[in-house]
């Protein structure tokens, strides 16, 4: 399929991170779920091959991909666990935008170029987001997941108690799209949570935004490269990308800078943002601009700010982290060859635990700034409760929860 690039990518490891995920395998002492017996299993499965005939999926589809498979408790156990640590943005930004992956990028951008601009002219999607997202999803399509989407599938709608309803749409969604003759179930691979092929869609994701752009009756998300191309394009664009502009781009802020309007829901005109004294990293001004942008800093007053444009929600439609829509805007930027990212991360400050996010959420409670419960997630709301603390202490109000921060609280309970 990929010719050149075949060879190209054969050195690419198989394993490079992408999104942000929950660990490879549970953790040590997650709790795996017990394997339903065959019966419970095989009676699921029964009840939605009886869905999926009443929604005119042919039977003989649904007894060809339900063969042979069997229940998965580790991806039920990985649906339900929350990892321990949540590795830092810089972290995750050195694997997502290495210089391996921006090298292979900026080959295979140039190799497809032709492709590319017509997907772009159609679409109105830049080459570089549609290559960066092809590299971070599957490693420019060497790294798909392996799993077979119907058992992981199947086996999430039995067995996540959270979720389960969600995945059981999937699974009629995959097995619809096995019927329509897409792919054949031996391909259908994607992650342990369904995502699936080079662009690593969910199957209701794929019915809606899926392309056959080169018209041979399929929309091939697994091996086709105008339809991968497209397919990406076409998700980004029905959510309104503006191919007239980029994500945003790395800036400076004066040490006067108003960190609590540090946030993505937060869009002021650029102009605003000048007259707050914010610059172009390099020193010079930002562009004239009435559209409206976010100041966001992933790594707080310590690390590097970014003004992000209406583009950067658009990435993030495709997967709901900062840190990935970041990777995104960057990776993109380096294929188109610039530079990385000028201003320092603080590597030097450690990731809280789980058990430490939810310490800090109790003691900001304990002393009356409201997190709105006590789950070790960092949301607006903590982050809220952050920067009323370090108003009070005296702190840049930039809403980020560091080890040095939890410390000063803990001291202040013990004092």
């Amino acid at each position: 399929m990929f010719g050149a690039a075949g060879l190209l990518l054969a050195a690419l490891c198989s394993g490079c991170a992408t999104a942000p995920q929950p660990p490879a395998a549970p953790p040590t002492g997650a709790a795996v779920p017990p394997a339903p017996s065959e019966q419970q299993f095989a009676a699921f499965l029964a009840g939605v091959r009886a869905e999926a005939t009443r929604q005119d999926i042919r039977p003989e589809t649904v007894d060809r991909a339900f063969a042979g498979i069997r229940f998965d408790p580790e991806v039920v156990a990985r649906e339900t666990t929350q990892p321990e640590f949540v590795r830092p943005v810089w972290q995750y930004l050195d694997s997502a935008v290495s210089e391996q992956r921006v090298a292979t990028g900026r080959q295979l951008m140039a190799m497809n170029m032709g492709l590319l601009l017509a997907v772009q002219r159609r679409y109105g999607v830049q080459p570089p987001y549609i290559v960066a997202i092809w590299g971070l999803e599957s490693n420019y399509g060497q790294n798909t997941g392996g799993y077979n989407v119907i058992e992981a599938l199947a086996s999430l709608a039995f067995g996540s108690e959270r979720r389960g309803a969600f995945f059981r749409e999937q699974l009629i969604e995959a097995l619809r799209i096995l019927d329509a003759g897409h792919v054949a179930p031996e391909r259908m691979v994607g992650s342990w949570a369904g995502a699936m092929g080079q662009t690593q869609f969910m199957p209701a994701a794929f019915t809606k935004y899926a392309v056959d752009y080169d018209g041979d009756g399929r929309r091939d998300i697994w091996g086709d490269l105008p339809d991968i191309f497209a397919s990406t394009a076409n998700y980004l664009a029905s959510f309104g990308w503006d191919g007239t502009q980029g994500w945003g781009q790395e800036v400076r802020v004066p040490p006067t800078f108003p960190w609590e309007l540090a946030e993505l829901d937060i869009k002021k005109p650029v102009a605003e943002w000048t007259a707050l004294g914010v610059h172009r990293v390099d020193g010079s001004p930002l562009p004239a601009s009435a559209a409206p942008a976010a100041i966001i800093a992933p790594a707080g007053h310590r690390g590097p700010a970014f003004l992000v444009t209406a583009n950067f929600d658009r990435i993030m439609k495709y997967n709901a982290s900062t840190s990935y829509a970041l990777a995104i805007g960057l990776l993109a930027d380096r294929i188109a060859g610039a530079g990385p990212v000028v201003q320092p991360w603080p590597r030097d400050d450690p990731p809280l635990s789980r058990d430490e996010r939810m310490e800090l959420q109790r003691l900001l409670t304990a002393r009356g700034y409201d997190t709105q419960g006590v789950d070790g997630i960092l949301g607006r709301a903590t982050r809220a409760a952050i920067r009323g603390f370090q108003r009070e202490i005296g702190e840049p109000p930039d809403g980020y929860a560091s080890l040095a921060l939890l410390n000063r609280l803990r001291a202040l309970q013990t004092s």
